[in-house]
């Protein structure tokens, strides 16, 4: 089944709006797992906008001590700063992104040739730290030819494009990302995440089409919902998409 990752980053940017710690970061996390999400991701940016470098550790912990198997991610441009920290926190998994440092939000993904050598060298150094290595990927064959020389465990799908389009052409604009599903699937054995836009409307559809994906990562939309619905039943009716 897929895993639901909640992340944290648009909670983190109210709560930094006021500087001050409303809404509570580590409440944030624990009622997300309390109501049913399998994991958390984080993006800390360098202008810590979102997620400050300073809460990664609480979150760490406050994920570790959970009874449940609760997977963290995160995610991040691998710049040796984010990378020394990811080293000491060790999550069960590190989501590599191309971000510029002033992006507003992930935009691209990797194009796996042209980053082949900076990529696989990084990626065997998490590995070595036994961390899961994903990394952020356009729905575009073309760019992921070296793939398995870049050793990844999983890539994440970037779902923007679908989201944006899915409202008029979601059979047309499947068909991108349903080429590069199978394409890794043929040729790798690298499981594959997808995150970006994706909601209440778009997500049944998504995980129909391509079924095996292990894990995607909500946010932006989760927060949207909670304005409408809270907390508690946004996350459930998620699951209830995930789980039928």
């Amino acid at each position: 089944m897929t895993l639901l990752s909640i992340n944290l980053n648009k909670f983190a940017l109210i709560r930094n709006s006021r500087n001050e710690n409303k809404p509570d970061l580590i409440d944030i996390c624990k009622k997300c797992i309390k109501y049913g999400a399998g994991g958390i991701t984080v993006h800390p940016r360098p202008d810590e906008r979102h997620t400050k470098y300073s809460d990664l550790k609480k979150l760490s912990s406050t994920i570790k001590k959970h009874k449940k198997n609760i997977e963290f991610n995160i995610e991040g441009y691998p710049s040796k700063k984010f990378c020394n920290l990811v080293y000491q926190i060790k999550p069960d998994q590190v989501t590599l992104v191309p971000d510029p440092p002033g992006a507003i939000t992930s935009s691209f993904g990797w194009d796996c040739n042209k980053n082949k050598n900076f990529l696989k060298k990084i990626v065997k150094k998490f590995q070595s730290k036994k961390i899961r290595v994903s990394i952020f990927i356009n729905p575009n064959i073309r760019t992921l030819e070296n793939l398995n020389e870049i050793g990844s465990d999983r890539v994440e799908l970037y779902t923007y494009k679908y989201a944006k389009e899915y409202s008029k052409k979601k059979y047309k604009i499947i068909k991108d990302y349903k080429k590069t599903y199978d394409y890794i699937n043929l040729n790798t054995n690298i499981k594959i995440n997808a995150g970006h836009d994706l909601n209440l409307d778009n997500l049944k559809f998504f995980l129909k089409k391509l079924p095996s994906i292990k894990e995607v990562s909500i946010g932006h939309a989760i927060v949207c919902d909670s304005l409408e619905y809270g907390l508690e039943k946004t996350i459930y009716k998620y699951l209830k998409i995930i789980r039928n």
